[in-house]
């Protein structure tokens, strides 16, 4: 046989009723001969809870009472053929003047005592089971309602009894003799004392009654019926990607279970453990789908862990002192007290050196227990051998859970370093020596973010997620956004990796989405939700936000930015950014941000700073980080200035060459911010810092394209007309660079730890001597590449290929 039960939420409307009929009649039919226990309907509990109080209190309950009414009046009435309402109507009719006389005898004594709230709990059950079964009667004639008080046997510890299984299983077995024909429908639950008084066996308490008649009766299987698909991962409130657990151990399930997965309780499994029987949990709702099973093995799984669990709200107390090195019996005297006095302790955890003891409990308890605490070890506290117990509340405790753990190394460091990453702060440790189960408690804002985190860390195969906060819409923003967009699925399937951008701002508006921008829309839902911009703001809502793997991308020319990268890096949030001017400012500010991003282990990533799409600044580190030594560097770095010497020969005048340039948009308004070449500076300033040198700007030795005329015009009008003027001085150049077969090229160079940038004369043994278009080329000469320097060349400028280099970055964070 099987035992199926089925919780408040299952037997909460007549459409959720219907189901549970329709699997009750499925397992009966297939001659599993089911026991069915119910949970009374969903609210209703806490319905008598509160009727119960508000009579004690003087208040009127007279409203609910009728709801309660009404609502099983009105399963009756779309349930039960008109010919059988009657007597059914009749019955409930009696059970709720019952209740109403025992609410109006608490009203008039003014008292609620535990007893007499079990009492009227408890007609909660016996209505929806009583109700539940004269339904299944229609179809199922044999259908039967038992009061499973008269059949648990418990102590009088009302709100939460003790079974007395002796008595309570010779009861169940005649129960089950005298009805061997009959589909019983069972009241969870509820018990009675040996004066027949109905008690409560607390917390999971159907749970609990579904388990003892199944272990009583040898039942093939404990079937719990709920609203979700089995155990899952994690709480799938709060990590979206949470996935139902196809196999777990009794001792992953109860540890899941203590940890805050509420599906089912600790002691509900106890009788299934002893006579080994499974737990099958199911949804009502979704009932082809197979669920979880609790069985006595572990299943095989492919992931080191079967799911974390969470207890939102704790309080730590911290005891510390000499009295408690080496003094036999302290901890059996701290734990005895707090257990005598009802105290539940969640979690214990005590350093090497016995000086100090961290245990977590409920925050109602705290202040009582650091009462006791004082009181208890009054003469440790005058003689300063123990110190003044420490409460801390606002923490959480985050448990990651499965027999696995034990056989894969490596465990706790996964764990920590997941949340390292993501700048949460461990304030204690505890694990047992069955390694079945690692628990950490943080603080509670950080919560959701950590269970999203360590959920990406340990289940692989699921994909990573990235949260990214861009500023800047320009070119390259929105053609970032335009890729992201087209690249979605792929990111998906081979990477692993999905990224939300959650976060986008300009000059004008900024938005938010913590599930993500619609990136083919981003315009619009910027344009009709987004508020007035404001970076100081944006940044505030990013950390507030306090998502797990956090991205933040500066796709803007401006300096504001980067003067927030440092405490970005210490919310533990990577940078991505195209911006040079944070890393090409003065040197101790580049060295600053680099460690502090290496402190808080965040990435900091700028490929584009240096060659756009090119991969430049990661072919340097990479040389360098497999011990490489770098001899010379020879770069052109500039798309502009490419373009216009490539294409300055023939009898092409300098002056033309630069208004072409212009006009197909490679120069900036002014072209000068191009042919100055600071922008070229800026760029091998950066490779030299990450090549190993301190330099700074001023260092660099910047050799000029252009005459001090030319340089120095009041308007760009007045510039092309002494550009005109200098034909001759360029001409010159050009003739005699032909005259020897050369070229002329604008060539940045580190060597000896200095840069020096400016026009040189190639010949065709020169790497960069074929160069065209508007290009650009590195030469990396270094101890392995001595002979043939290693040569990376490409298209250095333009929003496509800056916006792939941003792009490539971002997927690099992900990795």
């Amino acid at each position: 046989m099987k035992v199926l039960k089925f919780g408040g939420t299952s037997v909460g409307s007549v459409e959720s009723i219907q189901a549970v009929l329709q699997i009750v009649k499925k397992s009966y039919d297939a001659g599993e001969k089911p026991l069915v226990v119910l949970s009374a309907m969903s609210g209703i509990t806490n319905l008598l809870t509160k009727m119960a109080e508000d009579a004690a209190e003087g208040k009127p309950f007279q409203d609910d009472l009728k709801l309660m009414e009404d609502r099983h009046f009105e399963v009756v009435k779309k349930l039960i053929a008109v010919k059988y309402q009657n007597p059914v109507l009749t019955k409930l009719k009696l059970l709720i003047n019952d209740l109403e006389d025992l609410l109006q005898g608490i009203a008039v004594l003014k008292e609620l005592s535990d007893q007499s709230k079990d009492l009227i709990v408890s007609f909660g059950e016996r209505c929806s089971n009583f109700l539940v079964a004269k339904i299944m009667e229609q179809e199922i004639p044999v259908s039967t309602y038992i009061n499973a008080s008269h059949y648990i046997k418990t102590d009088d510890n009302f709100g939460n009894a003790h079974l007395n299984e002796a008595l309570s299983h010779q009861l169940i077995q005649a129960l089950a003799l005298t009805h061997t024909d009959k589909l019983l429908f069972v009241t969870g639950f509820i018990g009675s004392n040996d004066k027949g008084r109905i008690t409560t066996l607390g917390r999971g308490g159907s749970d609990y009654t579904a388990a003892i008649f199944g272990s009583v009766l040898n039942a093939t299987a404990i079937e719990i019926w709920t609203d979700v698909n089995g155990m899952l991962t994690a709480d799938p409130r709060i990590v979206k990607k949470a996935f139902s657990l196809p196999i777990l151990s009794y001792t992953e399930a109860m540890e899941l279970s203590y940890f805050g997965a509420k599906v089912i309780y600790p002691p509900t499994m106890v009788p299934a453990f002893m006579k080994k029987i499974p737990i099958v949990i199911r949804n009502t709702f979704q009932p082809e789908f197979p669920g979880t099973v609790i069985q006595f093995e572990s299943g095989k799984s492919n992931f080191p862990i079967k799911g974390i669990s969470s207890i939102a709200d704790v309080s730590v107390i911290n005891l510390t002192g000499s009295g408690m090195v080496g003094k036999s019996g302290f901890s059996g005297r701290l734990f005895t007290l707090l257990a005598r006095e009802q105290i539940n302790v969640i979690l214990i955890t005590q350093s090497s050196s016995e000086h100090s003891i961290t245990f977590a409990v409920h925050p109602n308890d705290a202040r009582k227990a650091v009462n006791l605490i004082k009181n208890e070890f009054e003469l440790e506290l005058m003689a300063n051998k123990l110190s003044v117990p420490v409460l801390e509340d606002g923490l959480s405790i985050l448990a990651i859970v499965g027999e696995n753990m034990k056989r894969t190394p490596g465990m706790s460091g996964r764990l920590f370093h997941a949340l390292g990453r993501n700048g949460i702060n461990v304030r204690a440790i505890a694990q047992g020596s069955s390694e079945f189960n690692i628990s950490v408690i943080i603080n509670n804002e950080d919560l959701s973010k950590a269970l999203n985190a360590v959920h990406d860390a340990f289940f692989a195969e699921l994909k990573k997620t990235l949260h990214v906060f861009n500023i800047g819409t320009g070119n390259i923003g929105s053609t970032l956004f335009k890729q992201l967009h087209e690249q979605h699925d792929f990111l998906l399937d081979q990477n692993d990796i999905e990224i939300k951008v959650v976060g986008i701002s300009n000059s004008r508006k900024m938005g938010f989405n913590p599930e993500g921008f619609d990136l083919g829309n981003w315009q619009e839902e910027l344009e009709n939700q987004g508020e007035v911009a404001d970076l100081g703001t944006f940044i505030g809502q990013m950390k507030a936000l306090n998502l797990p793997n956090c991205v933040f991308i500066d796709n803007t020319a401006s300096k504001l930015p980067s003067t927030y990268y440092e405490e970005i890096f210490r919310s533990n949030i990577s940078v991505v950014t195209c911006n040079k001017i944070a890393n090409s400012g003065d040197y101790a500010q580049y060295r600053l941000l680099h460690d502090t991003a290496r402190k808080h282990g965040v990435d900091f990533f700028y490929e584009t700073n240096v060659g756009a799409g090119l991969p430049i600044v990661r072919v340097l580190k990479d040389l360098m980080m497999s011990g490489d030594r770098i001899i010379k560097i020879e770069a052109i770095l500039s798309g502009t200035i490419s373009y216009i010497f490539n294409n300055f020969k023939g009898d092409a005048s300098f002056y033309e060459v630069v208004k072409k340039a212009q006009e197909l948009g490679y120069t900036e308004p002014d072209p000068r911010d191009d042919l100055g070449g600071i922008d070229f500076m800026r760029k091998m300033l950066i490779l030299a810092r990450d090549a190993g040198h301190a330099i700074e700007s001023e260092s660099v030795k910047l050799g000029n394209i252009l005459p001090e005329s030319c340089l120095q015009a009041s308007s760009v009008d007045e510039f092309y007309a002494e550009l005109l003027k200098a034909d001759e001085f360029f001409n010159k150049m050009k003739s005699e660079a032909a005259k020897q077969n050369k070229v002329i090229r604008y060539i940045g160079t580190l060597e000896n730890g200095e840069v020096a940038i400016n026009l040189q004369m190639l010949d065709d043994k020169h790497p960069f001597y074929a160069l065209s278009g508007s290009d650009n080329i590195i030469s990396f000469t270094t101890e392995r590449y001595k002979d043939r320097p290693l040569v990376v060349k490409g298209p250095g400028a333009g929003a496509e290929v800056t916006a792939a280099g941003v792009f490539a970055d971002l997927v690099n964070v992900g990795a």
